[in-house]
């Protein structure tokens, strides 16, 4: 099992996402032997889920049923054990299209936090591209690379535990972009334009106080970065009805 690479069969071994319904749905590590309860009784993994089909509808032992689902980054960043406030995929999806990523690409990121960001830009660079991936927190760092080997990626990413604003993402003239999600993203622009390639690249900070953004827009100027712009994105559900 990969998030980057789609299996069919359920494996020993394998991290699942088990559907209950839109709002209700968790991941499990698919081990032999082992039993996980929901409110529809017990899935059994060694007789219900190792080799199955994922999206198999699987009946638990109460008689209600869910589906097994393969895991994908966005329904990861849905269901991810929150070490940290996370990106979703709202977002996520801006951030990926405004730097310009692609198969091949070298992106470097800090922080990790939970990896909801992380797990989406592996998917994008996969299968020649890396990136590189910088966590201040040496618990939250372990634990990301746990969960990167765990689900097939630790090839495509590199987990530095170390202050990027003082010492960097650890490479140079290499990246093709930057994200940073950090308390102050101008401290670290330095580093960031140290790190992209010689010509070209795009860095993105994220921040929730306008004063954040107005440091780092002044401190990407004194860096020499052009074009820089400042973005609001908002999600507006609409629920549709009748009129009758």
């Amino acid at each position: 099992m990969s998030f980057v690479e789609y299996g069919d069969t359920i494996k020993d071994g394998d991290t699942a996402i088990v559907f209950l319904g839109h709002e209700s749905m968790f991941p499990v590590k698919v081990q032999h032997g082992t039993v996980t309860q929901t409110k529809y009784g017990v899935i059994r993994h060694s007789t219900d889920l190792i080799g199955k089909k994922y999206g198999s509808k699987v009946t638990c032992s109460k008689g209600g049923w869910v589906f097994i689902l393969h895991p994908t980054p966005e329904l990861w960043t849905m269901n991810l054990p929150h070490r940290t406030q996370i990106l979703y995929s709202t977002d996520i999806s801006i951030i990926t299209m405004m730097l310009e990523l692609k198969p091949g690409s070298i992106v470097c990121e800090s922080g990790t936090g939970s990896g909801s960001l992380s797990h989406a830009l592996i998917r994008t660079v996969a299968p020649t591209g890396h990136l590189y991936t910088v966590e201040f927190h040496q618990q939250r760092a372990e634990k990301a690379r746990e969960e990167f080997r765990e689900h097939g990626v630790e090839h495509l990413v590199t987990v530095t535990n170390q202050d990027v604003c003082k010492n960097g993402f650890g490479v140079s003239d290499i990246a093709d972009a930057v994200f940073l999600d950090i308390p102050s993203p101008w401290e670290a622009i330095g580093h960031a334009k140290s790190a992209l390639k010689a010509e070209g690249g795009r860095v993105c900070s994220f921040s929730p106080c306008i004063e954040q953004v107005q440091r780092t827009c002044l401190a990407m100027e004194e860096y020499g970065f052009t074009e820089i712009n400042t973005l609001e994105i908002l999600l507006r559900v609409y629920n549709v009805l009748w009129d009758t």
